[in-house]
């Protein structure tokens, strides 16, 4: 573990105040927030568009054994995990709701579309594991429709609106680095943010029992070990999510390199299948 110790910070901001000031540096300069163990959160976070194609390999890796994410716009199954069919480039759901808001935008861009005609059915199985409605011409259907680039776009954007942006949120509020942004992405694609106990909101909850974030006083590498903990936890609870590895071998692994700015390269295991990306 990564610690750069707490008796240096103030030493360390009274460097770079002098520095700031000698240097002619802005008030903007000043601006830039400080991680609670002395280090300047870098301006570059998970939106940054080089970082967020990390982050959906790294996500990728984890959901389809591969890092060509653009590629998983028409998969889908049912993985046995009591959440009906899971598809698309996230693993959208037909019990849990997601999947439903997906069809529902996607028809309001594209009114004539081949999905259209199984939004009664999503509705009836959304909040179980049923495919009744969806058989059998569903799967076919869903890998048509994948090759519209206006499915593309709403699989994108119903991303982002449900997952990406509110990880991303939810992290530079906790002052945790693009690092600490990808494991709370990682575990709100997999949990969601519902009120169940092994919810992302709810891994966060239990993680503040542990430790504090950076924006609370914390420091960052034991916050994101507490929370990396509290996931761990959450994942062991249900038998379909038992296998840790996604943590184990891939993000504790960067965190414990101290690569809080997820810079590549990046090398990690999923399922005991070896990754990479080197630049």
């Amino acid at each position: 573990m990564f610690n750069s110790g707490r008796l240096l910070r103030l030493a360390a901001v009274t460097t770079m105040s002098i520095a700031l000031v000698s240097t002619g540096a802005t008030t903007a300069a000043l601006a830039q927030p400080v991680a609670a163990d002395g280090i300047t959160v870098a301006a570059v976070d998970l939106t940054n568009p080089a970082k967020k194609e990390i982050a959906m390999k790294l996500v990728s890796s984890a959901e389809n054994s591969s890092l060509d994410w653009k590629a998983q716009y028409g998969y889908i199954e049912d993985i046995g995990d009591g959440r009906g069919y899971t598809a698309g480039i996230i693993g959208f759901c037909s019990g849990t709701h997601d999947m439903l808001d997906l069809v529902t935008e996607y028809t309001r861009r594209s009114p004539n579309n081949i999905l259209k005609k199984y939004l009664p059915a999503l509705r009836d199985v959304d909040g179980s594991d049923s495919h009744a409605g969806l058989d059998p011409n569903f799967t076919k259907d869903w890998k048509t429709a994948a090759k519209d680039q206006v499915f593309q776009a709403s699989q994108n954007d119903e991303r982002d609106r449900v997952y990406f942006n509110p990880a991303v949120n939810q992290g530079k509020s906790d002052g945790v680095r693009t690092l600490g942004q990808f494991i709370y992405y990682d575990a709100i694609v997999m949990h969601g943010d519902g009120s169940d106990s092994t919810s992302f909101r709810n891994i966060r909850k239990r993680a503040l029992t542990k430790a504090k974030p950076p924006a609370q006083g914390g420091n960052e590498t034991a916050w994101l070990n507490a929370f990396l903990d509290a996931r761990v936890w959450a994942m062991q609870q249900e038998e379909a999510h038992s296998d840790t590895s996604r943590v184990d071998t891939a993000q504790r692994v960067f965190l414990k390199a101290g690569n809080f700015d997820l810079n590549t390269p990046l090398k990690w295991k999923v399922y005991g299948d070896s990754f990479a990306i080197n630049s």
